[in-house]
């Protein structure tokens, strides 16, 4: 019991770390916001529910928090950081299925930190970032319904799949992906 709660608190330490770390880095080393920042801030001004490049979601998003803490910079990291962060914590919840050893959980999400998605490009809020929480919770969710089969798990799942399509686009992609599952699965 005392490795598992020690693994957990690592767990809560690499979360601070990614938070902290890819939140005042580009704080402090870059001039300008990233372009894509910059782009969901002027959506973000007149909201819409879409544009001719993306879905309003990370438009939303980014005007939510400009109007909690106006121009700062490193809002929009942090920002960006926050949906990362909730991504593993969701990933976290979702390995425990599949784990006996939170060790390996805990190893899982290391490695996917290895992916460039997941770290150099953090900093920059944009669409990829924006659908990366509900990427995961669509996963767990579509994966609760297929073992437990309870109708909240179900509606919940098409709940963060339509807020993944809102997200952007290419969400349909893992959509496509999971009906195929599920068809495969009947």
């Amino acid at each position: 019991m005392r490795e598992k709660k020690n693994i957990y608190n690592v767990f809560l330490i690499f979360l601070i770390l990614q938070l902290a770390i890819w939140t005042l880095v580009p704080s402090f080393t870059n001039v300008n916001l990233p372009l894509d920042t910059i782009e969901a801030l002027a959506w973000g001004s007149n909201l819409d529910w879409g544009f001719n490049k993306h879905p309003p979601f990370s438009a939303f998003a980014v005007e939510v928090f400009y109007q909690i803490f106006g121009n700062q910079d490193w809002a929009y990291y942090l920002l960006s950081q926050l949906f990362v962060c909730f991504a593993f914590i969701v990933l976290w919840n979702f390995q425990k299925d599949f784990f006996k050893e939170k060790i390996y959980g805990f190893l899982s999400i290391i490695l996917l930190c290895g992916i460039y998605f997941y770290n150099y490009t953090t900093p920059e809020f944009n669409v990829y970032i924006s659908q990366l929480p509900f990427w995961a919770l669509t996963v767990l969710f579509c994966w609760k319904g297929i073992t437990k089969n309870k109708t909240q798990d179900w509606l919940i799942l098409g709940l963060f799949a339509g807020i993944g399509v809102l997200a952007h686009y290419l969400f349909l992609y893992l959509l496509t992906a999971l009906s195929i599952f599920l068809i495969y699965q009947i």
